[in-house]
């Protein structure tokens, strides 16, 4: 008879057994009919070079930027230190690179089992019509057990202290993409803290060389009103003994008084970029130390040949980019990873009693091993659209990667011909300046000689004004062109 018994339980474990791997087999098979996760995550291949014209390529690795090298003026290298230093959104930036930083250790401590440390105590009063209080009163009728295992009846403890332990097995890779893609955001996040130092050094250095444009238009309207000055002087004198009219002195008066109303202007121009500045650097008030002329060291980065792939894979935007490209592909595995079985391993050890008295006896110690496995049924459709979701933004990621390296590539471009052009143009306008000088003083000894009148002077004066404030421009314009091909070469400081 206990051989027919223990065939029928044999029989019984093999049919749980099999039924058991018929299952799991299914599951795993429902499982694993995932969809595939796209693999986008290179652009489009760049030119050899910036000029069309040019055939060959250079092989050559650029030399990274530095400030001091490139702009060569120390007054700003040490506003720029300093905006490093002191400026909120540069000091907020920070702190984000390290929440980043934290995100990263939070998902490589996901790969880990858990432990945990417990201690439970409760006590309860079971009802004399339960399972558990009738179990309980019977029990303690029993012959088999020892006065210590009598179980207190009006209200019963259960004390425990020990350690659980559980832990997910990586399986599929859903955890270990997670952490990947916790650690390139964090990667991301150092190049936005680049891209971000870039376009701060951009907007000071674009104030600074503001400041000293505004500086010497200044100097100019100083120098050219002690010009007209000295033409007013003239044409009263002449006045007086007839040979000038009251219109004459007039026309000298207003333009001088124009001079005036336009200097005054430029001095508040000077004061508001003063404290736009100084508010990139996060201080209260204050005055700019600054250079009387544009000093550049931008040439020497011009003649260097350039090639194309060593810049702009070097570029901050283009870096982060590319990094948040590789953390929105290792979410959409993450998020594929979703659609197979979950197994997760577990177990607790440690002291286990209904009483005071017997808890930390040996009999008291207790354990268990867990093991499951957990695979999405009915839950897919959630899964498939989060998987979905996860799929697009890895689209979108690669979509303004390859943005991002387009208008690098153009920018870069149309910038090494732009700083070319302004050595021509500040040339020719130098000419012209040179030119202008040489007629106001002919207008002026014309004038005296009787040949020429007194339009032709103020004209010839407003015209060099002009010339002068214009070159200045230029002058401002170029050095703006200087720093756009600081942050189109990556920036930084160093």
């Amino acid at each position: 008879m206990k051989e027919i018994l223990n065939q029928y339980k044999n029989t019984d474990v093999i049919r749980t057994t099999k039924s058991a791997v018929v299952i799991t087999g299914i599951l795993l098979l429902t499982a694993c009919s995932a969809p595939k996760v796209s693999n986008k995550l290179d652009a489009a291949k760049l030119p050899e070079n910036f000029d069309a014209q040019r055939k060959e390529a250079s092989t050559e690795t650029f030399i990274p930027l530095k400030t001091e090298t490139f702009f060569k003026d120390p007054k700003l290298e040490a506003l720029l230190k300093k905006a490093i230093a002191k400026n909120p959104d540069y000091l907020i930036m920070q702190e984000r690179i390290l929440i980043a930083n934290s995100h990263l250790k939070v998902a490589k401590l996901a790969l880990l089992p858990s432990l945990d440390l417990v201690a439970d105590a409760s006590g309860t009063h079971f009802g004399k019509y339960t399972m558990e209080g009738v179990g309980n009163y019977d029990t303690n009728f029993s012959q088999n057990i020892t006065e210590k295992q009598r179980i207190n009846e009006d209200v019963t403890p259960n004390l425990f202290l020990g350690a659980k332990v559980s832990w997910e097995a990586d399986i599929w890779g859903k955890l270990s993409n997670r952490k990947k893609a916790a650690q390139q955001r964090f990667f991301a996040s150092q190049q936005g803290m680049r891209l971000l130092q870039t376009r701060l050094l951009g907007d000071i250095a674009d104030l600074y060389f503001k400041l000293i444009a505004l500086d010497k238009q200044a100097a100019i309207y100083d120098n050219n009103l002690k010009t007209q000055e000295r033409a007013l002087d003239i044409v009263s004198a002449q006045r007086s003994v007839g040979k000038a009219t009251e219109l004459a002195v007039q026309q000298f008066n207003a333009q001088n008084n124009n001079i005036h109303a336009e200097a005054s202007e430029l001095k508040l121009s000077i004061d508001q970029t003063e404290k736009a500045l100084l508010t990139l650097l996060g201080e209260y008030g204050g005055k700019i130390d600054r250079s009387n002329d544009f000093l550049a060291g931008h040439l020497e980065v011009l003649n260097q040949k350039i090639s194309v792939d060593s810049i702009i894979h070097k570029r901050p935007d283009v870096s982060e980019a590319y990094f948040e490209l590789l953390a929105s592909n290792a979410d959409a595995k993450s998020a594929r990873a979703a659609f197979f079985p979950t197994v997760n391993l577990g177990g607790y050890a440690g002291f286990n009693s209904f009483s005071f008295n017997t808890f930390f006896d040996a009999g008291s110690f207790a354990w268990q091993l867990l093991g499951g496995l957990t695979a999405p049924v009915f839950n897919k459709g959630q899964i498939k659209q989060e998987f979905y979701v996860s799929n697009r933004r890895q689209e979108i990621s690669f979509l303004q990667y390859q943005n991002a390296v387009t208008t690098a590539f153009n920018e870069l471009s149309a910038l090494l011909h732009r700083n070319e052009a302004y050595e021509d143009v500040l040339k020719y306008k130098l000419n012209e300046i040179d030119h202008l000088e040489i007629a106001v003083n002919v207008s002026n000894d014309l004038y005296l000689s009787g040949y020429a009148n007194y339009l032709e002077i103020i004209n010839a004066q407003k015209n060099k004004l002009q010339a002068e404030l214009d070159f200045v421009d230029i002058q401002l314009r170029n050095a703006n062109s200087q720093v756009l091909l600081y942050k189109a070469l990556g920036g930084g400081i160093n």
